[in-house]
């Protein structure tokens, strides 16, 4: 290795080379390695550090671009927690649909938004009669009378 390449510019160009390959190959992670390699350069060019403390610091950098990278592309109001991620008809229980039409033996058709879903339950509602989704049942909502809310006291 050539003595007179010094340790900071070897982590600008590893840096350089990460924040390349994103582009080359986008997925929104190696901006983050890239960036912590690029501060760590700059650091290790500064101050005289050695390669234990070069690599701690370049850790540090890595969790912290992460962290921040996370904090910026989190999408709001979308709970990664939810299990329901690929099933989103499930994201419509709870949500308040109206009868389009008299319900018989359990089977009607109910208005959500702007949109009439097929759906059935336990309820024989008549046309305008408030409902709520309680399930999804393959393309089928599943709908009961909403819940009595509680009295204010």
């Amino acid at each position: 290795m050539n003595d007179n390449l010094d340790p900071g510019m070897l982590w600008l160009i590893f840096g350089l080379l990460l924040l390349a390959a994103e582009l080359i190959a986008p997925g929104v992670f190696l901006v983050f390695i890239g960036a912590a390699a690029v501060a760590t350069g700059i650091f290790t060019w500064l101050f005289d550090l050695g390669l234990t403390f070069q690599l701690a610091l370049f850790a540090l950098y890595t969790a912290l671009a992460v962290y921040i990278g996370k904090r910026i592309y989190a999408q709001p109001g979308v709970d990664e927690s939810d299990g329901t991620l690929n099933e989103w008809a499930m994201r419509l229980v709870g949500r308040k649909v109206t009868a389009v039409g008299d319900f018989s033996h359990g089977e009607g058709r109910v208005r959500l938004g702007d949109s009439e879903w097929n759906a059935h339950g336990e309820v024989e509602a008549k046309a305008g009669e408030p409902l709520e989704v309680i399930g999804v049942d393959g393309t089928r909502l599943v709908v009961a009378r909403p819940k009595a809310l509680p009295p204010t006291a």
